[in-house]
């Protein structure tokens, strides 16, 4: 007997060390492997195939021009970013790592788009990664074989992932995209911002337990593999700051606190690229109250920013609207909660409304409910993104509508209108201003692109699989929400105040509402450029001069220009100095509708395999048929002459609505603005076109039951997880596209040259 008890116990102490060692090993990533950059599958486009686009877009074009309208999207991550991998991973319902490659393949045949560019966080690029970006992007671009004709322009790029825990320390992201493709035309090595982004995706970033690898032991070598690329990550050491970036080893990980010196550390290695601001009104992120004011410092280099992104996958950020979450933040960090404002609510005031209601739920009197209240309001106004973590047991359902734009076109989650383009493009900085100079302003092209994180560039050209075409995701059992969700308490009337220091202490990704994020993805937006052809060279020039324009996905062909008294036409993106605002011609044409599935050249290029696995078996695929422009409409913006004047009085949202006549040619009209003159002042205008609705995913993100009143009483979300399955989430919603402003500066008419 003493003999069994004793083999039994050596039993179970091996076992313990067996997984003692087991455990230590897949947590310190030494059985997984570094994953590649992926092989390109698919050769270039047949040029019939090329050639044919081309005449079908031809055809609506003014007549007697030679300018193409080329759709690219240059926001693609994939599992070379941090986020990207955690979603990639079968727990989280995803299909498995997505390489540089698969972008390559999903551009030309999936989404069939003319350019694209790479943008991984930079913050999780090792030189390893950096070298096999760049040998994907490459092996992408040799596929053409014309390159002054190529079918597709592939781009090397990254992301500067910049999230300051306060408004005064937040600047957001900035994708930064290089023209060429050799080592002397791209920065040596990505450059990332520093703080929370840099915590949640570098440095604390969590892997995952031996137990997920066991408990899904089929797809075990996965985890390994995540395990190991943040290993990899982290043990990159950190350049010397004090050091100019051309002096760095290559094998160092650079950093850049603040836009400007991102800005300086790039030219310091004597390159140029686009540097493209991107979720500037993101909430999930942005603190409340944060605003575009203090980036218009000379130090931050704004006139660097030419293009912005106004709208992508995360939604709409163009919208400025009078709203506010939060009032009177204090340097301790406490706020005053307002009550809510024409149809929004701030996430405080709900915040109160789930307090009281538990506590009159637990025998409270009327007093203490309303005096636990108004204790959460407080507590939540001051706690920023991370306001939910008061409440003990909250979900998301519980929330509502609060805290959204309950009236703007697809908004991103919480959106901070603040940082929208909008508000962006009518302030002013006149810090330093001498007299007969003019004031600090951005002056944007507008963009829009996807930041799909499954190698997916180009998504919205049809809204079908929610789970590869949109960032939705989540756990595929609630006993993997742990992982990334903290253990709630259960629910009370308590109201659970958080410091910063605690609050900082917290993985990123607690803090961000991950699972009622999931309701708000949408497909991806595009970016057009008018050009004269095909060539990087050509394209690279149309997005310089930011003769471009965003379409929230499908392809609508846009024309908005100007000419003045004297017959010169200048297109949108132009800034000119004018006594008189001249004569606008907008011009919009529907996409083409799409035949269901793939091409047959496209199956043929890929395979029927991979077009499934990669395209979820659905291919840009057009019809003849046009879908109708129903109207356009023309916003016009008056910048800030004055200091402190109201921002709300000088956005005119919409200044002009032309309705349209059904029409497969689409729909076109001219205008003036004659108080132009009347008041002396500059202006921006830009065109905005709506075509027909379609069924679009995530249309309707809170799906709001309502009362006789119109108030959100419970809500539906559309989750990523176990909870909402496969269905697709769509509701009917109108597309839109959106020209790059003309900029016009006001010159009295006896020293106005009225040219470009």
């Amino acid at each position: 007997m003493k003999n069994i008890i004793l083999f039994v116990a050596a039993l179970a102490v091996s076992a313990f060390l067996g997984w003692k060692t087991y455990s230590h090993f897949v947590v310190s990533g030494k059985l997984g492997h570094e994953r590649s950059g992926g092989e390109v599958v698919g050769d270039a486009v047949p040029d019939a195939v090329i050639f044919a686009r081309q005449m079908a877009d031809q055809s609506a074009t003014e007549p007697g021009s030679t300018e193409q309208v080329l759709f690219g999207d240059l926001h693609v991550h994939s599992t070379y970013s941090t986020d990207a991998f955690l979603w990639a991973l079968p727990l989280n319902h995803g299909k498995g790592v997505h390489p540089v490659a698969d972008a390559c393949d999903y551009a030309r045949y999936c989404s069939a788009i003319d350019f694209w560019a790479i943008t991984d966080h930079a913050e999780a690029l090792t030189p390893a990664r950096w070298a096999e970006t760049k040998d994907a992007v490459r092996q992408c671009q040799a596929k053409s074989v014309d390159q002054q004709n190529p079918d597709l322009v592939s781009m090397i790029g990254f992301e500067w992932t910049q999230v300051g825990p306060t408004p005064a320390e937040h600047f957001g992201h900035k994708n930064v995209i290089f023209l060429g493709l050799d080592d002397n035309q791209v920065a040596a090595r990505p450059i990332a911002a520093q703080g929370a982004a840099t915590d949640a995706l570098r440095t604390n970033a969590a892997g995952m337990p031996a137990l997920v690898s066991v408990a899904d032991f089929k797809n075990r070598q996965i985890y390994y593999d995540l395990n190991t690329f943040l290993k990899n990550t982290r043990d990159v050491p950190a350049c010397d700051e004090a050091l100019p970036s051309s002096e760095l080893p290559s094998d160092c990980y650079e950093s850049a606190p603040l836009p400007g010196e991102l800005i300086d550390r790039i030219a310091d290695q004597g390159l140029d690229p686009l540097i493209i601001p991107h979720g500037s009104s993101w909430g999930f992120y942005t603190p409340p109250t944060t605003s575009w004011d203090k980036q218009l410092a000379p130090i931050h280099q704004p006139e660097k920013f030419s293009l912005i992104e106004i709208y992508s996958g995360h939604g709409n950020s163009e919208e400025y609207r009078e709203y506010k979450n939060i009032l009177d933040l204090q340097p301790d960090f406490s706020a005053t909660c307002p009550p809510k404002q024409d149809g929004f609510t701030p996430p405080c005031v709900r915040a109160g409304e789930i307090i009281e209601e538990r506590c009159l739920n637990e025998g409270g009197g009327a007093d203490l409910c309303s005096i636990k209240a108004k204790e959460a309001r407080d507590v939540t106004a001051g706690m920023g993104i991370a306001y939910h973590l008061a409440i003990a047991g909250e979900s998301p359902e519980d929330w509502l509508d609060s805290g959204q734009c309950t009236d703007c076109y697809l908004p991103p989650f919480h959106h901070r209108p603040l940082t929208s383009v909008q508000y962006g493009l009518a302030i002013s900085n006149f810090d330093d201003v001498q007299p007969g100079e003019e004031p600090i302003r951005f002056n944007w092209g507008f963009i829009a692109s996807s930041d799909n994180h499954r190698a997916r560039p180009g998504t919205g050209y049809k809204e079908v699989a929610r789970r590869l075409n949109t960032e939705t995701g989540g756990v595929v059992d609630p006993k993997y929400r742990k992982i990334f969700i903290a253990e709630e308490e259960v629910a009370n009337s308590d109201v659970h105040r958080k410091t910063r220091e605690e609050l900082a202490a917290l993985a990123g990704f607690q803090l961000t509402e991950l699972e009622r994020q999931s309701s708000f993805w949408q497909t991806g937006g595009l970016a057009a450029v008018h050009t004269e052809g095909r060539s990087r060279e050509q394209i690279w020039d149309a997005l310089q001069r930011r003769e471009t324009y965003a379409t929230s996905g499908p392809r609508m062909l846009m024309w908005f220009d100007r000419v003045d008294p004297q017959g010169q036409q200048v297109p949108m993106g132009a800034t000119v100095e004018a006594s008189a605002s001249g004569e606008f011609h907008v011009k919009a044409v529907g996409s083409f509708k799409q035949k269901p599935g793939c091409p047959e050249f496209a199956v043929n290029a890929l395979g029927e395999e991979r077009i499934e696995s990669l395209c979820a078996g659905e291919c840009y695929n057009p019809t003849d048929e046009r879908n109708l422009i129903e109207r356009i409409e023309i916003v016009r913006i008056r910048p800030q002459v004055v200091p402190n004047e109201d921002v709300g009085n000088l956005i005119d949202d919409p200044f002009l609505v032309h309705k349209c006549e059904p029409s497969q040619n689409g729909c076109s009209f001219n205008f003036t603005d004659a108080t132009f003159t009347e008041d002396g002042r500059d202006a921006l205008y830009y065109a905005r076109a709506i075509q027909e609705a379609r069924p679009t995913i995530n249309a309707e993100p809170v799906r709001c039951e309502r009362d006789e009143e119109g108030n959100c009483v419970k809500a539906k979300l559309c989750f990523g997880d176990w909870r909402t399955g496969d269905e697709d989430c769509t509701a009917m919603k109108d597309v839109r596209a959106w020209s790059s402003p003309i900029y016009l500066s006001y010159r009295q008419e006896n020293v106005s040259t009225d040219g470009e």
